[in-house]
């Protein structure tokens, strides 16, 4: 597979309907893959061990910080055996696909345990970034994420600092990078833990607690 010098082009249509097969070549080579959100750039690949190993390894992350799972389509929860509760079909239907995280139950046998977090559930977004909806549902499974930045550093938001702090792995072919432009800045997604009776926000982000009150009354309040 021929390894590009620098960022494929993720914007147009055109762009990303060019980039999605070679895209998925690496993917399947068990690859990390950068690409825009609609937050901040991100680092993620296939749900899949191998794929789990090499992005904790390019990230050099901690243990015991798991990674969230982006989607593009509610569908796709099924085939790894996540579960919706109540209370997360409610915002879900309220406020997918964009920048609402949900905990979810499920996923036993089906997702590496570096996916799981404390309580026991697994981080699942529905993303509401046109071409990398595209290229998961091109790809067919959701795809790991966490953001593509050094320990310390803040998230990237163009593929620009990507390339700039991760030259070596482009080099090797070991990250490819996805250039959807700058990103305006924004909040991180909002993350709501729904494994136990009533949902609870664990991370304020762009959505407010008083939107998911509204979707969900029974929401813990934020202390």
């Amino acid at each position: 597979m021929k390894v590009p010098s620098k960022a494929v082009p993720f914007w147009s249509p055109e762009e990303v309907d060019a980039s999605i097969r070679m895209t998925i070549e690496h993917l399947n080579q068990r690859r990390v893959l950068a690409y825009p959100t609609e937050t901040v750039y991100g680092f993620g690949g296939g749900v899949d061990h191998e794929s789990v190993r090499n992005l904790i390894a390019l990230k050099s992350r901690a243990p015991g910080k798991p990674f969230l799972l982006l989607i593009a389509g509610v569908d796709m929860l099924s085939r790894l055996d996540l579960h919706m509760t109540h209370a997360a079909s409610s915002l879900a239907a309220r406020f997918w696909p964009g920048p609402l995280t949900l905990v979810l139950p499920g996923g036993e046998n089906r997702v590496p345990p570096e996916l799981r977090g404390p309580e026991g559930g697994v981080a699942v977004r529905w993303t509401s970034h046109a071409a990398l909806s595209r290229l998961i549902r091109a790809y067919g499974d959701p795809i790991t994420s966490t953001s593509a930045n050094r320990p310390g550093s803040p998230p990237a938001d163009s593929a620009a600092t990507i390339l700039r702090d991760w030259w070596d792995a482009v080099a090797r072919g070991k990250l490819r990078v996805l250039d959807g432009g700058t990103l305006k800045p924004s909040e991180p997604s909002t993350v709501v833990d729904c494994m136990g009776a009533r949902p609870r926000v664990i991370r304020p982000g762009a959505i407010s607690h008083n939107e998911l009150r509204a979707a969900s009354p029974t929401l813990v309040p934020t202390a």
